[in-house]
């Protein structure tokens, strides 16, 4: 049973206890229903109180049931909480820490609650692509009015219980206690003063009115249909909390039902479930146990002062952990720690950051020219120049300076780890940390594991990812991992693209329109098109017989690197990131199609889309046969947080699921038959055809 049953004098105390947010699984239902049941038939307990052990109150449900039989076994959710409400002796519930989701909805149904400052409150069931399912939409209007709950709701932010039981009239606490530490004692104590006190209280018997309902209802799904174009879940949140203001309980109840029901099955909530499992699922590696002892880092160095080191070593000044970067010219540093500076500076202009913080956090960054100054740094992470050489010289001076047990870090984003690791006497201490630019924004850590990296040093990285606030997903060695080598597929495709007949605006608006944050050819001019260059130059050497359009390589002989240089392929004004079309990169394109003798044709915007999703979809199927990825979630993972893949289509792998693996092959055979294509690539890989003869998904 994963909730105790324990009696204090005249008062029973049931805690739920399935760490670690006590998430409101079958088992733990049963419990709390038990305890009700045992607290009502003992005559000599007057109250009951409802609480949490451990971290939390309740962070909802339980995640590990979600979509399986358990979810729905009776007890539900509903039926703990109508068991609640039906009690002939006072429930209190006493919240701490974390009361969210299922677990607000079933403090919603106690008679009285009393919470701990600092408790963290939400309903973030639309960030699933849901709605509350368990009474939230109709009881939290109850008590909080309509305007702040709807807030709440369709956010689905946490709020703080002081902030809460500071609004005036707010009935969702009817006490607050002194402190955490202090709340049980102060439960119990408000539990006796209630305990003779009839009728009990029950929220869903408040008054819910809007004074200006329909016109308020009607502002509140203009504004959401512009923030959550692609997710129906936030209007669906306005639907049900309207529906409280002007339907009787029980009725409001079964619209949020029937609202919850009909979410649950949309291609949206789907993907935004799997995102939410997926992301906690990345941190876990088969071969790696929970318990694995883990090396200690307090002292973090990083090697490039560029845009990327400055990037990088803000990740850890904000989680307060000291940093020493390392340059070998003076003014390199000085600039490099001036960007720190200006990026600090606009987040305090913008109200993000406390001066104060901000003071804090320069106050552990120091700087160096001299690699015998990083000797006792924990981890070391470079971020030079991406070329072997010079990564070589950078590990050989680490090995000789840094202390037995430092982790040597890679922020390489193609090269083999394997090669770097070798530039050493010390191959298990060797990681690629792979950033993604710009590192101290994009949520998304690329783990590569060398064939020797030590299992210490693989748990103790991905630790250090969640101090950073970074989701870690973790890459075999092969070229450009598991993101760069996907996106190099996509890129040609563009390319093709261009030379049947696509401009490449056309090309972006299409990808755009399915969701994509950016086309590929604003994200080449805002990457640097010299570095895709510079990545062709070199697979023209090792890969001769790759096939790529030479559109590129035109583009970036008349010096038109993107962004950078005021000009790709678009234009740019000085200081905006608004792409231009340049009539010039487009007559060049005309031109390089006649020069090849192409006629140009016209091609649909699906035609683009699935030829750049599949060419993602055919690579990350070669990608988890060769073991290089975990699992297909995981390439989920690094496309949502990595590269701007649509969150509501749920990462390339649900998405080729969701269209079907047979219907992804077919289209990919007629690919093949093109000419102008690459015919080779568009053979499926083995396990995708696999999958698809036997019906089955990646996921």
């Amino acid at each position: 049973m994963t909730a105790a049953y324990a009696v204090h004098g005249d008062i029973a105390v049931i805690s739920l206890n399935n760490p670690p947010v006590n998430g409101l699984g079958l088992a733990t239902r049963q419990g709390i229903a038990d305890g009700l049941a045992q607290a009502n038939a003992d005559g000599a307990v007057r109250a009951i109180v409802l609480t949490g052990a451990g971290k939390a109150f309740s962070g909802g449900a339980d995640i590990k049931e979600f979509g399986s039989p358990k979810a729905l076994q009776e007890p539900n959710l509903l039926s703990v909480i109508l068991a609640v409400e039906n009690s002939a002796k006072p429930v209190v519930a006493a919240i701490h820490s974390v009361c969210m989701g299922g677990g607000l909805e079933l403090a919603l149904g106690c008679h009285y609650r009393i919470a701990a400052p600092g408790c963290a409150v939400a309903l973030p069931e639309v960030k699933l692509g849901l709605v509350p399912g368990a009474g939230g939409t109709q009881r939290l209007p109850r008590v909080l009015g309509v305007e702040a709950a709807l807030n709440m709701i369709v956010s689905g932010e946490p709020v703080k219980s002081e902030f809460i039981a500071a609004v005036p009239g707010q009935k969702l606490f009817d006490k607050m206690a002194a402190s955490p530490e202090s709340l049980a004692e102060e439960a119990l104590a408000y539990a006796r003063s209630v305990a003779d006190a009839r009728p009990l209280p029950l929220v869903r018997n408040l008054p819910c009115k809007h004074p200006k309902g329909d016109a308020y209802f009607q502002f509140a799904r203009n504004m959401v249909k512009g923030m959550a174009k692609n997710f129906p879940a936030p209007a669906k949140c306005v639907d049900t909390v309207e529906a409280a203001t002007k339907q009787k309980f029980d009725a409001g109840m079964a619209a949020e039902r029937e609202a919850f029901i009909h979410l649950m099955w949309t291609p949206e909530s789907r993907a935004l479930r799997h995102l939410f499992v997926s992301e906690r699922a990345a941190s876990k590696i088969p071969d790696v146990p929970e318990d694995q002892p883990q090396r200690k880092i307090e002292k973090v160095a990083v090697i490039g002062a560029g845009t990327m080191g400055g990037g990088i070593s803000m990740n850890f000044l904000n989680a307060g952990v000291p940093v020493t970067m390392l340059e070998m010219k003076q003014e390199a540093l000085d600039r490099g720690v001036a960007t720190i500076r200006k990026n600090y500076e606009a987040q305090v202009k913008k109200g993000k950051l406390k001066q104060d913080k901000y003071e804090q956090r320069m106050a552990l960054l120091q700087t160096t020219l001299d690699y015998a100054d990083l000797a006792q740094a924990d981890l070391v992470i470079e971020a030079v120049f991406e070329e072997l050489g010079v990564k070589e010289q950078v590990f050989k001076k680490l090995d000789a300076v840094m202390k037995p047990g430092a982790i040597l870090a890679s922020n390489t984003s193609t090269l083999d780890v394997n090669k770097i690791a070798d530039f050493t006497q010390r191959p298990q201490d060797v990681v690629g940390l792979h950033f993604f630019s710009p590192a101290n924004v994009m949520k998304l850590l690329e783990v590569v594991r060398g064939a020797r990296t030590g299992k210490d040093v693989m748990a103790t990285v991905m630790s250090v990812s969640k101090k950073i606030k970074k989701t870690a997903v973790v890459s075999g060695v092969c070229d450009g991992f598991i993101g760069n080598r996907m996106i190099e597929q996509y890129s040609r495709q563009a390319g093709f693209l261009l030379d049947e007949g696509c401009t490449p605006e056309q090309v972006d608006k299409a990808v755009e329109k399915f969701g994509f944050a950016m086309g590929p050819f604003r994200m080449g001019d805002l990457a640097g098109n010299d570095i895709g260059w510079a990545i062709r130059k070199r697979r023209y050497v090792e890969k001769p017989g790759m096939k790529y359009s030479k559109t590129a390589d035109l583009l970036c002989e008349r010096g038109r690197f993107g962004q950078k240089t005021g000009a790709g392929w678009y234009d740019y004004q000085p200081g905006k990131r608004d792409p231009i079309p340049n009539a010039e990169v487009v007559k060049m394109i005309e031109e390089h199609r006649k020069a090849l003798g192409i006629t140009p044709r016209k091609i649909s915007d699906e035609e683009i889309v699935q030829r750049l999703v599949f060419a993602l979809v055919n690579e990350a199927a070669h990608i988890l046969e060769e073991g290089i990825a975990n699992k297909a979630s995981d390439i989920d993972v690094v496309y949502i947080f990595g590269y701007g893949f649509p969150v509501h289509r749920g990462g390339p792998m649900l998405y080729a699921d969701q269209v079907g693996l047979f219907n992804v092959v077919q289209a990919m055979q007629r690919f093949a038959t093109n000419p102008l294509d690459d015919a080779a690539f568009w053979q499926p890989a083995p396990l995708l055809a696999r999958l698809a003869a036997e019906g089955k998904t990646f996921n």
